[in-house]
């Protein structure tokens, strides 16, 4: 007879079956996709028309350096290797900002084949079945993790109800030896329906410097391709690896496997209901949230179980982006009660959750979050940041990155978040009035990130009032800020004397000869990271000042200064013991040949030079 245990136990078989089997299951598929007839129209071969949206780049949000926007057209420097801004390039790679001061908690749960960092979205000029997608990599290539395809146009006035994104391909990331340039062609998955939407979603981590990106091209037909009839068909559902989709059909597995009048003929649940209640929380914390799903569908005990809310303290439904709407958010809402972390970055896009939905959501689950995560979600507007700041009031973190729709006057609402520790409004449109409203009432900040925030007129005001009033503050981003000055820098240096982490990359107003940087080195000696990318004016003496007051030093960037010499350096190494990162491309005085020779003197330390063809 079976039991509740036999149940459980039989989904994590289940699991393990499909994972050990999922190669095999590959390769058939390549094969009968290597017979496939040729169909009877002609292929079409699309260039990416627009870019549509993205998490980061590593460019300016005004010009065309380094942006995702290069991603649109054709080839600029494709099949050239190297370190080209032509390209696309996003804002991290490696495991760097994992380990720095700013580095956040991970959440729980997350199902172990989710391994996207960044995602881009593409859109091509005419709907097609695909046959082949091409990514072209001209530097460090690797990255790509996952390809998707969306049922709906980018460009259709009205979007069905019934978005469908199908995974074409997917793959945990590898590493790829040589930072080459290559085509990168998977073997996709032949779908039903046409599209002119393709998301690539990308993991950095084990790259050794940041991968580039020329262009993506689409082969498709516009009628849909016929498998040969002699072809052994292999339900992709089978193959497909992707965790969300057992949210829809987990319970229609269980019902196959174990039939209602299985279920009606167990008298008990053998032994597993004897285990104390605390025990079994233990045992189901380790399933993701489909699998919570699926499971409370089984019996009375494990739905009480799998509705307790102590089971989504922490919640992160970015793995499942794809699959929530504003029915899911209801379906989870009577569970989410205590939901203390809340991650809902990538979701709701194209009219998946609404406003009111959202604003349902989080005044019943709001009250008790401290931990908020929003990134690239653009069904938010003022209404939502407005609910944010009046449930949400114990709520200590929140991301808005890349939330670029937002508009201006929403952002004055987070004044109200009076116990904020960490704000990201990264690639957001906030403006100095609001700005200065935060930091004057948020004043226990600790982590703030201001890059790329371009509608911000004066950063030597916001760095004043950083000084007066943030005395708590730890890290600092302000990437890309387009006007600060050596005013604001001494007021930061002033009043955060606990900085341990600057990002003052591609600012370039900062000039060394004003004392800027030397004065940073003396003031901020808890820094561990620091960053001046592309500031040409660095020179010797701000590395002597940071060889010697800077000694926790763990990463360093000085990218494309020509003042630097290798005897600074080498001073800097000998008194930084923890430096790990030290970044001098396009350094003039520091050649190759330096690079190896501090290399063998300096063995733990990566030494980042990149190279053009």
């Amino acid at each position: 007879m079976l039991t509740v245990l036999s149940m459980f136990y039989y989904i994590y078989l289940r699991r393990r079956a499909r994972t050990a089997t999922r190669g095999e299951l590959m390769n058939n598929r390549r094969a009968i996709e290597s017979s496939r007839p040729l169909p009877i129209n002609v292929e079409l071969v699309q260039y990416a028309k627009e870019v549509l949206d993205f998490t980061s780049h590593y460019g300016s949000e005004n010009s065309m350096s380094y942006t995702m926007w290069n991603l649109a057209g054709v080839p600029n420097v494709y099949p050239s290797s190297g370190d080209f801004t032509q390209t696309a390039v996003f804002r991290t790679y490696g495991t760097w900002w994992e380990l720095c001061p700013s580095a956040r908690l991970p959440f729980t749960r997350t199902p172990p084949n989710f391994h996207s960092q960044d995602y881009v979205e593409l859109a091509f000029e005419e709907p097609v079945y695909p046959t082949a997608v091409h990514v072209l990599e001209t530097y460090h290539p690797g990255s790509v993790v996952k390809i998707l395809a969306c049922s709906a146009s980018p460009y259709s006035q009205n979007l069905p109800a019934d978005i469908r994104w199908e995974v074409l391909w997917s793959e945990a990331p590898t590493k790829v030896n040589s930072p080459q340039a290559r085509q990168f062609s998977p073997c996709i998955k032949q779908i039903n329906f046409p599209t002119n939407l393709i998301r690539l979603e990308l993991n950095s981590s084990l790259l050794d410097y940041y991968t580039e990106l020329d262009a993506v091209v689409l082969h498709g037909v516009r009628e849909r391709p016929v498998l040969s009839l002699n072809t052994t068909m292999i339900a992709m559902d089978d193959v497909d690896d992707d965790e969300d989709e057992e949210m829809d059909d987990g319970l229609d597995f269980l019902h196959k496997q174990f039939s209602a009048t299985a279920l009606r003929e167990s008298a008990t649940n053998g032994y597993f209901d004897k285990l104390p209640y605390e025990l079994i929380q233990l045992i189901l914390s380790h399933l993701t949230v489909p699998d919570l799903c699926s499971l409370s569908q089984t019996c009375k005990l494990l739905y009480q179980h799998c509705c307790d809310p102590l089971q989504y303290i922490h919640l992160s439904l970015q793995p499942y982006w794809a699959k929530i709407n504003d029915t899911a958010l209801e379906y989870l809402q009577r569970r989410c009660v205590l939901v203390q972390w809340l991650n809902l970055s990538w979701t709701g896009n194209r009219g998946a959750i609404s406003v009111s939905a959202f604003s349902r959501f989080l005044k019943v689950c709001g009250s008790e979050l401290l931990r908020l995560e929003l990134s690239c979600g653009h069904f938010l507007n003022e209404t939502c940041l407005d609910i944010i700041a009046e449930t949400c009031q114990n709520l200590q973190e929140l991301n808005l990155s890349s939330c670029d729709k937002l508009p201006p006057p929403a952002f004055i609402h987070i004044a109200k978040l009076y116990n904020l520790k960490r704000l990201i409004l990264y690639r957001t449109k906030v403006e100095q009035t609001a700005m200065l409203s935060i930091l004057n009432f948020c004043s226990e900040l600790q982590h703030l990130s201001l890059g790329s925030c371009v509608m911000i007129e004066d950063y030597d005001t916001v760095a004043s009032m950083m000084g007066a009033k943030c005395k708590k503050l730890r890290t600092l981003d302000l990437w890309r800020c387009k006007n600060i000055t050596e005013n604001g820098i001494a007021a930061l240096a002033s009043g955060c004397p606990l900085l341990e982490e600057l990002d003052l990359g591609w600012c370039p107003t900062l000039q060394s000869s004003t004392g800027c940087f030397a004065k940073l080195a003396r003031k901020l000696p808890n820094l561990q990271k620091l960053f001046l990318t592309a500031n040409r004016s660095v020179c010797d003496s701000d590395i002597e000042e940071l060889a010697a007051n800077c000694t926790n030093l763990r990463q360093l960037d000085i990218l494309g200064t020509r003042m630097v010499s290798p005897a600074s350096l080498r001073k800097l190494l000998e008194s930084c013991k923890d430096l790990s990162l030290l970044d001098v491309s396009f350094c003039s005085q520091i050649d190759n040949r330096v690079v190896l020779e501090l290399n063998a003197n300096f063995p733990n330390v990566f030494i980042k030079k990149s190279f053009t063809q």
